[in-house]
């Protein structure tokens, strides 16, 4: 969903904050925690998006978001302990 919002980008401005903002909604419904990418993440964040779009190959992109997703449940963990 996310990907394909960004593809098609349909609104002149903030089509990245909506389509991420959408991710996590999609994320949050499915049980999962919401990820940030963070300013150091950006690039891995544009060039597994551009991967994405130009071969129809979103291994990249599913890695990351799995990776950041593991960081937020591990940051929430040493929140409860």
């Amino acid at each position: 969903m996310h990907g394909e919002l960004v593809k098609i980008h349909p609104f002149v401005d903030g089509n990245g904050r909506t389509s991420r903002l959408l991710m996590n909604l999609d994320l949050m419904n499915k049980g999962y925690y919401p990820v940030i990418i963070k300013k150091e993440n950006k690039l891995e964040y544009y060039e597994a998006l551009d991967k994405a779009h130009t071969t129809g190959n979103y291994t990249d992109f599913v890695k990351l978001i799995n990776r950041l997703e593991i960081e937020m449940l591990n940051k929430y963990l040493k929140l409860l302990i």
